[in-house]
């Protein structure tokens, strides 16, 4: 049978009903309801003016000035991605904030019309940092700390990329890990090791035997250079789930160089878990200097 609608019953309410429905009792326990824009600032055009740069430019016009503000701030989002990390980045992105935040404020001009300099000036203070806090820091973060990460390698910047494999590390590849800064206390000598982010190649893995001797260490057998302040005698066995890496960073440290070669040995055995990720070969057309 067909079924047949009433006239004299109203349509059942949705799935999506609740959805509006706390909504609505949301915005009236935060007295939003009460709130009355002026008819040139719409609640849509407040949200996608906060949310889009230069969009806000555009919605209030003259529409050849938000077109400018909204390519602007485009070529400012890629010049820093192509600059990540270099100053030329780091102005792009304040310089996207600049127009976003000057754009929303431009947008909002109806509500704060007649209010004096100060109060326009604090308001231009609070966009400001309600964009950089809320919308611009996270961003940022975001992609340095998950995805790509920008490391100052002798004057150069290098790429990691975050969502690399340890598992699929081999000999003889660059690596990115986090280092524990340290101390150590002796009879005649104060070592201390800076902490941060490790960059470097991977000498041995798991199960590979690192000896020593005066200007050679060898891999396997095979022998390679001795590293600044390698011990000059003596053997190991990387353990498992470890990488062999020997440190860089700079050591600030008197006493003998024993005691400092002995210091470095332990830090250079590096567990998988402080793992951040791998350089890329090339970042858009540059091609990456690791060393």
């Amino acid at each position: 049978m067909s079924k047949l609608v009433s006239p004299f019953y109203p349509p059942r309410a949705r799935w999506y009903s609740r959805l509006f429905h706390l909504g609505l009792a949301t915005r009236h326990r935060l007295a939003l309801d009460r709130i009355e824009l002026p008819e040139e600032i719409t609640a849509v055009g407040l949200a996608l003016g906060f949310l889009i740069p230069g969009l806000a430019v555009y919605l209030r016009g003259p529409r050849r000035w938000g077109e400018i503000a909204l390519s602007a701030c485009a070529v400012m989002f890629l010049l820093f991605i192509v600059w990540l990390g270099y100053p030329v980045g780091n102005y792009a992105f304040g310089l996207m904030l600049s127009i976003h935040a000057s754009g929303f404020v431009y947008y909002c001009t109806p509500v704060v019309r007649d209010a004096d300099f100060w109060r326009r000036m604090l308001f231009t203070v609070a966009v400001l940092a309600g964009l950089g806090l809320v919308l611009y820091a996270p961003i940022r973060n975001e992609i340095q700390n998950r995805w790509l990460t920008p490391l100052r390698v002798n004057g150069n910047v290098v790429i990691v990329m975050q969502s690399a494999s340890a598992g699929a590390v081999k000999r003889g590849d660059w690596v990115a890990y986090n280092l524990s800064g340290s101390s150590e206390y002796g009879d005649d000598s104060l070592i201390r090791f800076q902490t941060g982010v490790g960059f470097g190649p991977v000498l041995a893995i798991e199960g590979d035997l690192v000896a020593f001797s005066t200007n050679r260490f060898c891999v396997n057998g095979v022998s390679r250079p001795l590293l600044p302040h390698m011990p000059k005698s003596g053997e190991l066995t990387v353990p498992k789930s470890n990488w062999f890496i020997w440190p860089s960073y700079s050591i600030r440290g008197i006493g003998n160089e024993d005691r400092v070669s002995s210091r470095m040995l332990q830090v250079a055995t590096v567990p998988e878990d402080q793992f951040i990720g791998r350089p890329l070969k090339r970042w858009l057309w540059r091609k990456q200097i690791l060393q």
